[in-house]
Parts: C-alpha cells; structure tokens; sequence
C-alpha cells in the first residue's frame, strides 16, 4: 500500500510523505507496520530519510528488483505505474556470434528483433532491444503491446522460466537520442538470457536504463 502511495503524483520528485502517525491512519495499519515497509522503500531507494526533516521520495521513481523478475509492461503494471510506448518497431537482423553462441543457431541466421522504447509521463526511461530464436515463430504482425512474456505463452504455448542476467554502467553514448539525456549521462544496461523449462534459449534482450529514473533493489537472505 505504502509503495503504491508513494508512485502517486502529488509524491514525486522528492515530495515529502506524511509522519508515520498520519500514513497510519490513513492506510489503516499499525506504525510498527509503517516503520517496516519504509525500512524497505528506503533500501529499495524509492524514499530517503532525512534527520531531524523527514521522509522524502527520491527522484528514482522506479524500482525494479533482481531477486525476481517479469516483463516490462507487467513489472509496471503490478506497480501501478502508467507508462506508454512511445516507439515500438521490429525487423529481421542476421545473427552475430553472440546470438549464434546463445541461440545454438548458424552464424547469420535470421532472427526477429523487437525495438521499444518506453516512457513514464511522457519522459522516455529505457529503451530495449529484443531478440528471439527462430523456432518459437514470432513475426512482425503481433501485438507487442501485450506483456511480452504473455504472448508467449498465450500464443506460442511458449513458458519461461529462467533468466542469466548481466548489469552495468555506461556512458549513454549513441541511446542518449532516443532517452533524451546527454551523451555523457549515465545509464544501466541489464542484458538478459531467456530460457524455457526445457532450458531452451527463447529471448535475448538488452535494455538501457536512464540512471537517473531508475533503481535496482536486491533482497540477499541467508
């Protein structure tokens, strides 16, 4: 509930949120109950607290966890943030040597890739690129407004359940353009591998995140 409070927009960009006795009683919880779930906002960066001033909503208005993981479109949606997309293009690209290496398939085969940029507020926050072994039969004609992962399945009886992800900094470069940031602005790239029950390779997709839009949050337990 707390973390849907604080997506709303008369609490972003470093709004300040109401003590805890308040957002108690207006979510109807104890402030024992309060205190936890703004002890893990707060390691999850989407708030930050200042001594002696208060509670605040940092700037990094989304959160995405590691320790689990969805499509995009259904990562939001759970969250309840609206976003929109704001390009969405596909074509066929021959098969390089780590497409080939992760698909099994010939060097130059060719494979479908989906091009997407999103936006939160009309404000572009990532931009993905996304790859698929031939086998599974996506074309160009599907509806790739519909979570990703939910095509699949629905449509092509295609389930995934594993992904080998990779996560680093870079200079914006060449994306700047497309998110609307300098060139030597930051940004997150998660490239991630996709595989079925089978342990199959399904997907490959590398995503670039503005860094100033996005958290990463990992929940490690013993």
């Amino acid at each position: 509930m707390l973390r849907d409070l604080v997506q709303l927009k008369e609490y972003a960009k470093g709004a300040p949120l109401p003590k805890e006795v308040e957002l108690a009683n207006r979510l109807g919880v104890s402030r024992n109950t309060i205190r936890q779930a703004t002890n893990r906002l707060e390691h999850e960066g989407l708030i930050t607290r200042k001594k002696g001033v208060g509670t605040f909503v940092t700037s990094h208005g989304l959160s995405t966890q590691l320790n689990s993981w969805h499509s995009f479109t259904m990562e939001m949606m759970q969250k309840g943030i609206p976003f929109e997309n704001a390009e969405i293009k596909t074509c066929w690209i021959k098969a390089d040597e780590k497409l080939s290496h992760f698909f099994r398939i010939r060097k130059n085969t060719k494979v479908l890739q989906l091009q997407r940029l999103r936006a939160v507020e009309k404000s572009p926050v990532v931009y993905f690129e996304s790859c698929f072994h031939p086998r599974i039969g996506l074309s160009e004609e599907e509806d790739f407004n519909t979570p990703l992962y939910q095509l699949l399945e629905e449509k092509f009886s295609v389930v995934v359940v594993r992904s080998n992800e990779h996560i680093r900094a870079q200079l914006a470069g060449a994306m700047s353009k497309k998110l609307g940031i300098a060139p030597n602005d930051p940004v997150l790239v998660r490239e991630r591998f996709v595989f079925d029950p089978g342990d199959r390779p399904i997907e490959y997709n590398i995503g670039f995140y503005r860094a100033d839009k996005f958290t990463y949050s990992i929940d490690i337990r013993n």
